[in-house]
């Protein structure tokens, strides 16, 4: 008598049934989603839309009402407090407003996150350059945040978010403060990251962005997922 092999799922980010509420307000709604390793997706929709509450769920920084988030089979739901950080050193995320620390200059913003890891020092040193060169900032070292342009901050917070050479790469409007030229810099830099592998999870209002990736584009809209298309266009 033959067994058939039991099929192993191959999804690096799986959502299952996702509800989350905040009192009698539902901010998201059954929501079954699956990512595979290395995509490169844009999330879309209007203002309080629920997309921000997604990717809050996706960094463990909250936990939904129902349902399960499983990222490469784990299941990030039952996460314990003292497991939270090592998930989230597997998962990069960028926001609009770069989040970076004023008073410490480019090396040392993204030497911190690896300080706060309790990385070896001698490893810090030798990681931090070569991420910085990869986003192009390797020549501002010592410069600190109120000494850079938006874009120059933007790939601080990027080279900040990959230090760990995470499997995934969450970012959040991340062009919304930068003009055209320099967001499709920063664009192009996230599809160099998406090209060595890295899964990326793109949320934005921009039109342009969206229709020129030609990639998956999910649009959420009243907490629901309403279309989900590969190589889609930008929609509200």
């Amino acid at each position: 008598m033959s067994h058939k092999p039991e099929a192993v799922d191959t999804s690096l980010i799986k959502l299952e049934k996702i509800e989350k509420r905040y009192g009698d307000q539902v901010a998201l709604a059954d929501i079954n989603l699956e990512f595979a390793d290395g995509e490169f997706v844009c999330l879309v929709g209007p203002s309080g839309a629920g997309k921000s509450t997604l990717i809050r769920l996706l960094i463990a920084e909250e936990s939904p009402s129902h349902g399960r988030i499983y990222v490469a089979n784990r299941d990030i739901t039952r996460l314990r407090a003292h497991e939270l950080p090592f998930y989230r050193r597997k998962v990069g995320v960028v926001f609009q407003d770069f989040k970076l620390l004023p008073q410490k200059n480019v090396a040392e913003n993204v030497a911190f996150a690896l300080e706060v890891s309790d990385v070896p020092e001698a490893e810090i040193q030798e990681r931090v350059p070569k991420i910085l060169a990869l986003v192009g900032m390797d020549h501002k070292l010592k410069s600190f945040p109120h000494e850079l342009s938006g874009g120059e901050r933007q790939r601080v917070a990027i080279a900040r978010a990959m230090v760990h050479s995470p499997r995934i790469l969450i970012a959040d409007e991340p062009t919304g403060n930068l003009d055209p030229m320099t967001t499709a810099d920063i664009i192009e830099l996230l599809i160099r990251i998406n090209k060595s592998g890295t899964f990326v999870l793109l949320a934005t209002h921009n039109r342009e962005v969206v229709n020129s990736l030609k990639r998956r584009v999910i649009l959420v809209r009243g907490g629901q997922v309403i279309s989900d298309k590969h190589k889609g266009e930008y929609v509200l």
